[in-house]
């Protein structure tokens, strides 16, 4: 997709700038998601102490010697980066696109961070750059969401998303498969439920126990609420997620990694990226599988 659209590999530079959440500060809720650590996805370069521009700097330094990329878009990850007044958004997302090597912008955030100024505003933006905002669903059931102290509900997130979508911003969502309570059953229904949102981009996304969070706590002392993913049990299981899925939605990850020293939960054997990437294309190949290969338009 980046190669079509933009010719080449275009990478996401991290960047923090200390923004929360509405079920941190009390305005929702308190103690944030139960699996919530932003260290599990925060870069060593990416630091909210530093000045925007020393992010980035900092960033493309690291990625150009890893990747060997020439375009880069700028990445609000942590917490939820549209939950500030309309005027610090336009500073914020404005110092990261007047840098001289960012083209774009991802902004991470909650379905209920957003409102119709602020997609306004972020649609203005759309008109010049190549930006995208990235919601959090993580699951399309309500009660896992409210087992999660997510504070939202699925609902809020399709409002948003269709919103989003409406003024012409690409939209990512996000899943974490293997939270508590839901079934195999119920996790590939996902497939079709998100099939019908306009959606651009999906990150999906294994359920990790890190340490530092709620759930870890509750991994301690309450063990059999959880039925994680073993490796092999995931590969067949994002295999069979993909052919259900809307083949239109690019899918931008398919699982996710941790550092092992934060993990209190099981690993896959400290296999880098690269390597379970492989083996899922393999698992694709071996079943004769693709994306959408049993996707059925329902009209939605």
């Amino acid at each position: 997709y980046s190669k079509r659209v933009h010719g080449d590999r275009v990478q996401k530079v991290a960047l923090d700038v200390g923004f929360t959440c509405p079920n941190r500060d009390g305005t929702k809720g308190f103690g944030g998601c139960t699996y919530c650590n932003n260290d599990s996805f925060n870069p060593s370069y990416c630091n909210p102490l530093l000045p925007l521009h020393t992010q980035i700097d900092e960033g493309i330094k690291f990625l150009q010697h890893r990747y060997k990329t020439k375009k880069y878009v700028g990445y609000l990850q942590a917490y939820s980066n549209t939950y500030k007044p309309l005027a610090e958004l336009k500073k914020i997302y404005g110092e990261i696109l007047e840098h001289p090597q960012i083209t774009g912008l991802v902004i991470g955030t909650r379905a209920d961070c957003v409102d119709d100024e602020k997609l306004d505003y972020i649609a203005s933006l759309s008109k010049e750059y190549d930006i995208t905002i990235e919601y959090g669903i993580e699951s399309c059931y309500n009660k896992t969401l409210a087992l999660l102290n997510r504070c939202e509900t699925f609902e809020e997130a399709e409002v948003s998303i269709r919103k989003t979508t409406e003024r012409g911003i690409k939209v990512c969502g996000h899943l974490i498969f293997g939270l508590p309570g839901e079934t195999r059953a119920e996790m590939l229904a996902e497939a079709k439920i998100i099939s019908t949102l306009p959606l651009d981009f999906i990150k999906l996304h294994q359920l990790h126990i890190v340490k530092g969070t709620v759930m870890a706590n509750q991994y301690k002392k309450n063990p059999e609420m959880f039925t994680l993913f073993s490796l092999e049990e995931y590969l067949d299981f994002i295999v069979s997620f993909l052919e259900l899925l809307n083949p239109k939605i690019v899918v931008e990850r398919l699982f996710g990694e941790a550092p092992p020293k934060i993990m209190a939960g099981p690993t896959w054997g400290g296999l880098r990226n690269d390597q379970v990437l492989q083996l899922i294309e393999d698992r694709l190949e071996k079943r004769n599988a693709w994306q959408g290969k049993l996707y059925v338009n329902q009209g939605i």
